[in-house]
């Protein structure tokens, strides 16, 4: 049993879990492991050439036209048309060209056009004839752009032109001479995404010159002490003055180690990232800032602001340039965030002429229903299950959790992360388990896990694995001594069943009201995207099963990574995308669940697996 195979990289050294079918450029690219790519996946450019040198995967048409017999006999494939179904081992060359294009996001292609640029000049020295001031010689000789000066590039000018002959070079975010460097460093800029996540905060190093990544790393956001979910964070803030303060700087200082994290890997000059992105709920961006949230957590539910004012990079604790910007994304409200109008932006939600359902599961899961013309977006009340809390067994999806759960025959087969012993369950291990017992028929349409009497008489061989535990139903997936000990076993409970109705019920009374609320039916849908990385990892036959997402082929439901991150770089590496943003802003609806009459009983309706 394969339910997640593996994609070792090299020379990079980095192993990647990923889904099976996964092309090998998406598992390279979401993990910031760049191939040369121009065509945006479509296999035209044949240059995303890597080299298959453990496993095996099929030669498709393009790499017979692509590669010579002898180049396919040595393993040579395209990486956007080799689709990983076990493990494999991939060797990757190194960038041949500086690519104006990069491809990130959902197959999309971003034309290279940085905030963050560099001119390199040589200025004529003055003379008593010549006394222009020394801002006036360097405006002129960058007269093609309207700029605007920091005090910072002002201080640094005079002595940067007299200790190097009067060659400096210009460091330009957004029209703005943000400082003056000694000799010609056009040739090194870098930019930092971050996904400021209420669980994971992830960060990827971006060379802004070549648009390819320079490093990924990510860890535990520092202010998980103060609860799971944004809700218990903002109550802390409402129940102690002090909290805001406290929150704030962990916030910073989940930014500031990654960065040292991501340049000391690149082996990078920290003063040579010009420019950060943010993407974030709009809980975590207004914490990071230190801005009170209280306002976000009570009814009617109101942001200090859908757009931030000018921040910099030091306003969020990130120690880069000093005079570095931040582009925080924008939200679309208190529960549909920068991190969503990220994600929108790299699944092209206002570009596809289709019609696709957009979700990103999670405690507060956000959705979006769009057709390219028209986009409407909610958010559903999902709660903690898919990250493994309020969960008998659950835990985060780290060594020794079961993640993929298949129960065949009488035999119930589980993949751990880590080849570890079995330690809990996480979120996609929790919906696989219980698609399987429905499929079994050990759980009925209501959640209700069977007794151990009628699974002796459907499945005898399982039914030694219902147990009870005070007066409560569980069934174990995982026997850590002699069958039949409860001691240390990992098992699934009638109320863990029930926590995921609850969230799944949210989940669906969602999309089911965009479908309405946007004319069409479930039918219509012609391609479902799970976001994030409970997304990437969740079964799509899994999600069907228990209803979490629409009946639709399997084939038509897209794992597609961590988009809020593709998003912030994509606003990184061009200002074309920086503008679509604002553009989405204006697109999207808004629709809001908690005030609908009808919620609460289409809510009850959802409950039921299908």
């Amino acid at each position: 049993m394969t339910e997640r195979v593996r994609i070792s990289f090299t020379p990079s050294g980095r192993e990647v879990r990923v889904p099976p079918g996964v092309a090998v450029f998406d598992a390279a690219s979401w993990n910031g492991i760049a191939i040369d790519s121009t065509c945006g996946g479509h296999g035209t450019c044949r240059k995303c050439r890597v080299r298959v040198t453990g496993g095996a995967i099929p030669v498709s048409a393009m790499d017979e036209r692509a590669f010579t017999a002898e180049e396919l006999a040595g393993g040579w494939r395209l990486a956007c048309l080799a689709r990983a179904r076990a493990d494999v081992a991939v060797d990757v060359p190194p960038l041949a060209t500086r690519p104006k294009a990069a491809t990130v996001g959902v197959g999309r292609q971003v034309i290279l056009r940085p905030a963050v640029q560099k001119r390199a000049v040589r200025l004529t020295e003055p003379t008593l004839t010549d006394q222009r001031s020394d801002l006036e010689r360097l405006l002129a000789e960058l007269d093609d752009l309207e700029l605007t000066v920091d005090l910072h590039a002002l201080r640094a000018l005079p002595k940067a032109l007299r200790d190097n002959d009067f060659a400096v070079t210009a460091v330009i975010v957004d029209n703005r001479l943000v400082d003056v460097e000694p000799g010609d460093t056009a040739g090194c800029r870098y930019g930092i995404a971050f996904d400021l996540g209420t669980t994971t905060v992830v960060a990827t190093l971006l060379d802004l010159s070549t648009g390819t990544p320079a490093a990924v790393r990510s860890m535990l956001n520092k202010q998980q002490p103060f609860g799971a979910d944004v809700i218990t964070r903002i109550s802390a803030t409402m129940l102690d003055p002090a909290a805001l303060g406290r929150l704030t700087g962990l916030a910073r200082d989940t930014l500031a180690e990654l960065t040292a994290e991501v340049c000391a890997e690149a082996a990078v000059d920290p003063l040579t990232v010009y420019e950060i992105a943010l993407a974030g709920n709009a809980t975590m961006t207004q914490l990071a800032l230190g801005i009170d949230p209280e306002p976000l957590g009570v009814a009617p539910f109101v942001m200090a602001t859908r757009a931030m004012p000018e921040v910099l990079a030091a306003d969020l604790g990130v120690p880069v340039h000093p005079r570095a910007r931040a582009y925080v994304h924008p939200a679309l409200g208190a529960y549909v965030g920068g991190d969503i109008i990220a994600g929108m932006l790299a699944a092209g939600m206002d570009r596809d002429r289709r019609l696709r359902l957009f979700v990103d599961v999670g405690t507060n899961c956000e959705i979006v229903l769009g057709d390219g013309r028209r986009l409407l977006a909610t958010a559903a009340p999902a709660g903690p299950a898919f990250e493994g809390a309020a969960i008998r067994c659950g835990m985060r999806a780290t060594d020794g959790a079961i993640e993929v759960v298949k129960i065949t025959g009488e035999d119930v087969l589980l993949q751990v992360i880590g080849d570890a012993e079995p330690a809990g369950l996480c979120g996609s291990g929790l919906v696989d388990a219980v698609a399987a017992l429905v499929d079994v028929g050990l759980l009925d349409a209501s959640g209700r896990l069977a007794e151990r009497a009628d699974a002796a008489r459907r499945l005898p061989g399982l039914a030694q694995r219902v147990c009870l535990i005070g007066a409560e139903r569980v069934f174990v997936l995982h026997w850590a001594g002699e069958p039949g000990d409860l001691t240390g076993a990992v098992y699934l409970s009638q109320r863990d069943v029930r926590e995921l109705q609850f969230a799944k019920a949210a989940i669906a009374t969602g999309w089911r009201l965009l479908v309405e609320e946007l004319g069409v039916t479930v039918g219509d849908i012609q391609q479902v995207l799970l976001a994030g990385s409970f997304g990437s990892y969740l079964s799509p036959a899994s999600a069907v099963r228990i209803g979490l997402v629409p009946d639709i082929s399997v084939l038509r439901i897209v794992s597609a990574g961590n988009v809020a991150g593709e998003g912030a770089k994509m606003t990184l590496l061009s200002r074309r995308e920086r503008a679509e943003v604002s553009t989405l802003l204006e697109e999207v609806r808004y629709v809001e669940l908690s005030d609908r009459r009808d919620f609460n009983d289409r809510f009850i309706e959802q409950l039921a697996f299908p």
